[in-house]
């Protein structure tokens, strides 16, 4: 049984060719340990024993490595075959009503567009990954099942596989009404893969600007001027942006948080522009008469007439009128990502730069650049809005110099 346990490894690459034979062995000692034969699964209290055992004499890495292999071996007993299921649509009424459940709950706690489309979607791979069973047939082993598919079978990233994790728990808890605690997922965890960001250099960067125009230059320099995020960008009204000053204010921003970040000298003059090109858009509105701009919150019922204000009004606005996804009403939107990607991933290619660059890529680079230029970590924290300075520090590995020199 052991050696169909290491062959399935090695055929799905899931650990690595060093640490197969301890994962081997680790597994062997738990059932010698728990008198089990090799067939049968172990149950919860039988691998909490062997582990605690297995602590007396061994690292804490140890441990962790052992208790990982118990839950791949798990998977392994259970057949490891579930890929064939997954991608069946399963589309029953039940499913389909606790998909409409889930959208109206998200929306009564008022989470984000993007955050409902994420967990909508992990729903329907669920639904997909568990065939015939309905709702009220879903256990924790199953949520445990799906996790573990998505870290062996299709080889998600560590932060993919939590993303996954909270929308089940979400619908789990809030949908289904039935309680279910992290730590009682044992399922096999992705891969952690620490990867450095990608940084374009100071001419590589005028390069690419040299192939763009129009609002899509705009974007780009305000996105790598001021280190903001591309939906950062793409949301900033007509009273988030104070030229006098030189101040960007950033509102709900990633943790629906905000924040001010600088604005550089060189933008004022286009920023004005932009401004009238915006005013031209919303004098048309009015004078058609078409419904305000969304508002965030519950500021559309308190104050109903400040989506048709000009202080609220889409500092980078879409040329055609669009249908808002959640009221279904006619109003104009701002302009949409595929839009300033497309273009950004255009000019890449035109400007020849031999890098996997996107538009997060001006983020990464504005803060490579303030760190080569002397400036303290915390002043760059606050600047790109970061929770915790470990996520900042990434940069200083991408940096040339530090603040030192050396």
């Amino acid at each position: 049984m052991l050696e169909e346990f290491r062959r399935f490894i090695i055929n799905k690459k899931t650990v690595h060719d060093k640490f197969i034979p301890y994962f081997l062995r680790w597994v062997e000692c738990c059932y010698n340990f728990c008198d089990v034969p090799f067939k049968e699964q172990i149950s919860d209290i039988q691998r909490l024993e062997f582990l605690t055992h297995f602590a007396r004499n061994h690292e804490d890495w140890q441990v962790r490595q052992a208790e990982e292999a118990l839950k791949l071996y798990k998977y392994f007993l259970t057949g490891g075959n579930s890929e064939d299921n997954c991608g069946k649509a399963a589309a029953s009424p039940e499913w389909q009503k606790c998909e409409e459940d889930t959208r109206i709950v998200l929306r009564r706690k008022h989470l984000a567009i993007n955050t409902e489309k994420a967990y909508v979607a992990w729903l329907r791979s669920f639904t997909s990954f568990v065939g015939s069973k309905t709702p009220d047939q879903i256990s924790t082993d199953d949520v445990q099942q799906f996790l573990s598919y998505l870290a062996v079978e299709r080889k998600v990233s560590t932060a993919t596989q939590n993303q996954a994790l909270n929308a089940l728990v979400f619908v789990y808890r809030n949908v289904m009404k039935k309680e279910l605690e992290e730590h009682e997922l044992d399922a096999v965890k992705a891969a952690y893969k620490r990867r450095l960001p990608v940084v374009l250099a100071r001419d590589e960067i005028q390069k690419i600007f040299g192939h763009m125009s129009g609002n899509n230059l705009t974007m780009a320099m305000l996105i790598y001027g001021c280190g903001l995020r591309l939906s950062e960008c793409l949301s900033l009204r007509i009273k988030d942006v104070d030229i006098e000053r030189g101040m960007i204010i950033v509102r709900a921003g990633k943790g629906d948080k905000d924040r001010r970040t600088v604005l550089p000298e060189s933008l004022k003059l286009k920023l004005a522009e932009q401004i009238k090109s915006a005013r031209a858009f919303y004098d048309q509105d009015r004078t058609r008469e078409i419904a305000g701009v969304f508002l965030p919150g519950a500021l559309e019922r308190k104050y109903p007439n400040a989506g048709k204000e000009w202080p609220w009004f889409w500092l980078f606005p879409a040329r055609a009128l669009s249908v808002d996804p959640r009221t279904t009403l006619v109003r104009r939107h701002h302009i949409h990502p595929g839009s300033l990607q497309k273009a950004f991933k255009t000019a890449v290619d035109a400007a020849d730069v031999n890098r996997q660059a996107s538009v997060h890529t001006l983020r990464h680079s504005f803060a490579t650049h303030l760190l080569e230029n002397g400036y303290d970590i915390r002043t760059i924290q606050e600047l790109l809005g970061h929770s915790n300075l470990q996520t900042t520090m990434i940069y200083t590995h991408v940096a040339c110099k530090n603040i030192l020199g050396v």
